[in-house]
C-alpha cells in the first residue's frame, strides 16, 4: 500500500467535496486540530491520572468528529456529522470537576513543573491556535458551527486545569510567574 498519491505535488488538497489548496483557510484549521489533537495525544501518553488520561482520549475522538465535520463541504455534510453542544457541557463539567482537585493561585503561573502537566500545557496554547484559525475560518463566510468555536474555547480551560492535577500527581505546586 502506497501512502501518498502525488496528487498534492501543485499545492492543493481533497476535502470532502472539494479539491482545495493548502493554504485554504479550511486547510488550516484541520491541519492546526490536527496538531492539537498530536499534542493531546503527547501529554496522554505522559498522563499520570487516570481520569485526565481518559478525558484526554474523549477530547481527541472529539477533535476527530470536528475535523470531520469542517473536512465537508457545508452543502455535502451529512446532519449526523455536525459536532453537537452538548460535548461543550460535558468539558465543562469536567473542567470543573477537576479544578476541584487542586488549589491554584490567583496569579498566572509558570508551565513545567512536571513533563505531563509542561506537555498539556503545551498543547493547550496548540488548541488556542486551532481556535483562532476557526474563527479565522468564520471570518471568511464559511458557515461554521457555533458549537465548535465554544468547544475550542473550554478546551484550552480543561487542558490548563488537567496540567495542574498532572503537576499535583507529579507532587508539585504551581509556581508563579511573577515574584513578590
Amino acid at each position: 500500500m502506497r501512502l501518498y498519491t502525488r496528487r498534492g505535488d501543485d499545492g492543493s488538497t481533497d476535502l470532502l467535496g472539494a479539491r482545495v489548496n493548502k493554504d485554504d483557510p479550511r486547510v488550516e484549521a484541520l491541519g492546526a486540530l490536527d496538531e492539537a489533537t498530536s499534542a493531546i495525544g503527547l501529554s496522554r501518553s505522559l498522563a499520570a491520572n487516570d481520569r485526565v488520561s481518559a478525558d484526554l482520549i474523549d477530547v481527541q475522538r472529539d477533535l476527530y468528529r470536528i475535523m470531520a465535520e469542517l473536512a465537508f463541504s457545508p452543502e455535502l455534510r451529512p446532519a449526523s456529522y455536525d459536532f453537537a453542544e452538548d460535548r461543550i457541557a460535558w468539558l465543562e463539567a469536567e473542567t470543573d470537576s477537576l479544578a476541584e482537585s487542586v488549589d491554584l493561585p490567583r496569579e498566572f503561573i509558570l508551565p513545567g513543573e512536571s513533563a505531563p502537566g509542561a506537555a498539556m500545557d503545551v498543547a493547550r496554547t496548540v488548541v488556542r491556535r486551532a481556535e483562532r484559525q476557526a474563527v479565522s475560518l468564520a471570518r471568511t463566510g464559511y458557515a461554521l458551527n457555533p458549537h465548535i468555536l465554544g468547544y475550542l474555547n473550554r478546551l484550552s480551560s480543561l487542558l490548563f486545569i488537567a496540567a495542574r492535577v498532572e503537576d499535583a500527581s507529579a507532587g508539585s505546586a504551581p509556581r508563579r510567574a511573577k515574584t513578590r
